[in-house]
């Protein structure tokens, strides 16, 4: 793939988690995640969107979250799982997004919030405004994805230089 080959960003936010006496990193699913997790990776399905890679944080319900929703896919990614993804700033989410790759034309990343809610907010300099304005008037929920798309090297991307195509969450409406 060339430099100005047309790329695709995908942003997942873990799926709804329970808060057991456990380190925060060790936190599993809660029932409505496990239940909701899978309809993402419908959602995902339903795109087209073929992901060539997907970098998932470590964390347990990062984890359950992508192993619930990677089924549903006709295609499934290689995964790597990421430790940076786990509670990583927007500048280091921007530095891990500009290490991929160019070969790869679709990355997914299943993190946490803020930063994922930041990550495409920061991004999406112009694109779908009812999808943007969804996003942010509610914020990002467990379990939504944003979809970004740029043309240009992955070593490119920066601040507003993506356009907002889609946003979605599972209890939207």
């Amino acid at each position: 793939m060339s430099a100005d080959t047309p790329r695709t960003l995908v942003v997942v936010r873990h799926a709804k988690a329970d808060w057991p006496d456990v380190p925060d990193h060790e936190r599993p699913l809660a029932e409505r995640g496990r239940l909701d997790a899978p309809s993402t990776g419908r959602r995902l399905a339903e795109s087209g969107l073929t992901i060539d890679l997907a970098l998932c944080s470590t964390a347990v319900r990062t984890r359950e979250t992508w192993k619930l929703a990677a089924p549903e896919l006709a295609h499934r990614p290689r995964t790597v799982y990421e430790e940076r993804l786990y509670d990583a700033s927007l500048g280091e989410l921007i530095a891990l997004v500009d290490e991929t790759p160019d070969d790869v034309g679709c990355l997914l990343l299943v993190g946490h919030n803020p930063g994922m809610h930041a990550l495409a907010d920061a991004l999406a300099g112009g694109g779908d405004a009812e999808a943007r304005d969804r996003m942010n008037r509610g914020g990002f929920a467990t379990s939504g994805l944003a979809v970004l798309t740029f043309t240009g090297s992955w070593k490119g991307v920066e601040h507003g230089v993506c356009r907002l195509t889609e946003f979605w969450a599972p209890h939207e409406g």
